[in-house]
């Protein structure tokens, strides 16, 4: 097998979305700190951040359709043009002393849209750009670009903002996509055309493919109830570390120890290859049981940092692991739909979890959203072992595409 980067497009694709994986990373601290600097307001900060959320969740599948029928490089790069302009809006709003809110909420909203565009386009480009036997090198080299680019965001967004101010940071993560942009224009990438529909017609038919593959879809159950209970985590765990655990050092440490783990799994993920992929992967996911319940109790602080490393030690294998799996097993055509109903379960419950958990802990406490999260992760992962397909499941020699049932196209 050739090293991914040895092929001139995967490289190219590579090198552009590691450059935009690092300005987008540092974007997240330096909206919290423009928005509160110019509003004194959480309720701004939540309002700019549902501006991104809401259009992103709502478009997602019709970004799928769009990618699968126009070529998901060219949507790629034209969604790393809009983004760029609105992060530059935004930088320049910033700059000039007395922003907008209303202009950092519609800046906000478009990059929303973009990325809704942009996500289902990742994995045909991989796939397009990559042999079969390659791509799971390949998806691992995305994963740890993407988690190292976490791993130091937020130390680069301190500095820059430090030393230039939050302004900055975003003209950084604009110029970033305009470079990305740049570079997906040289990249070459195998489109399969789609037979002319209509959009519904297209939204059923990738549908269709996601409900013929009982591995597929009882998988993305348990990875939506999984990023449901992350949200509970995010939501509840600083006030238990900082309140029981020891202080803003266990939090912070326990953030770390997950970046880290991220990093460690994408790393694993580009020399292990398991036999029975979904099945391990998912019974790893499981492990995010261990720190929910950890929590809940109020385990000594080492132990649940140990735990919750482990957990996305898990989830940085997962993640490449699984791109690839999809990857090898349904058609090219159909492949940003199908990715694209994969990121609207995942993203979905999230803001699930953060509307919950602290509904459930203002009338439980604490402990018990924990402890339940903790319940569902273990039954939803580990539960999909019970699943044929799931446990059958495993590396075809060549990709062996299972085409939906007719009716999904009715």
């Amino acid at each position: 097998m050739a090293h991914p980067l040895r092929n001139h497009s995967f490289r190219l694709l590579f090198l552009g979305r590691s450059i935009s994986a690092i300005g987008d990373a540092v974007v997240p601290a330096a909206l919290a700190l423009a928005v509160l600097r110019a509003t004194g307001s959480t309720g701004a900060l939540a309002v700019v951040l549902a501006a991104a959320v809401v259009p992103r969740l709502l478009l997602l599948p019709f970004g799928g359709v769009v990618a699968d029928r126009f070529d998901a490089r060219r949507v790629a790069l034209l969604a790393d043009l809009v983004r760029c302009a609105a992060q530059i809006a935004v930088g320049v709003e910033l700059l000039g002393g007395d922003p907008s809110l209303s202009t950092v909420v519609v800046a906000s909203a478009l990059g929303g849209v973009a990325s809704a565009f942009a996500i289902p386009t990742a994995s045909p480009l991989v796939a397009g750009t990559i042999e079969p036997a390659d791509r799971q090198r390949a998806n691992a080299l995305m994963g740890i670009t993407a988690n190292t680019s976490r791993l130091a965001g937020p130390a680069l967004a301190g500095a820059l903002i430090w030393v230039a101010g939050p302004g900055w940071a975003f003209i950084l993560d604009g110029a970033s996509f305009a470079l990305s942009a740049a570079l997906l224009a040289l990249v070459r990438v195998r489109h399969v055309p789609v037979p002319r529909r209509s959009v519904l017609a297209d939204l059923r038919h990738g549908f269709g493919e996601v409900r013929a593959r009982d591995w597929f879809w009882t998988s993305l159950l348990g990875h939506g109830v999984w990023n449901g209970a992350a949200a509970v985590l995010m939501t509840l765990g600083p006030a238990v570390a900082i309140d029981r655990l020891g202080g803003e050092a266990t939090w912070v440490l326990l953030l770390q120890a997950g970046a880290i783990g991220m990093l460690t799994g994408s790393l694993l993920a580009g020399r292990v290859r398991l036999h029975r992929p979904v099945l391990l992967a998912n019974l790893g996911l499981a492990c995010y049981a261990a720190p929910l319940f950890l929590l809940a109790v109020a385990a000594p602080a080492p132990v649940v940092i140990a735990a919750y490393a482990v957990a996305l030690t898990a989830l940085g294998y997962l993640n490449p692991v699984w791109e690839t799996v999809v990857q090898h097993h349904f058609p090219p055509e159909v492949l940003a739909r199908v990715t694209s109903y994969d990121w609207l379960v995942s993203l979905g419950a999230m803001p699930l979890g953060y509307a919950l958990a602290p509904l459930a802990a203002d009338a439980f406490g604490a402990p018990v959203p924990l402890a339940v999260a903790g319940l569902l992760v273990l039954a939803s992962c580990a539960g999909t072992a019970l699943v044929p397909g799931v446990r059958r499941l495993t590396w075809p020699a060549t990709p062996q595409p299972q085409p939906a049932e007719p009716a999904g196209l009715r």
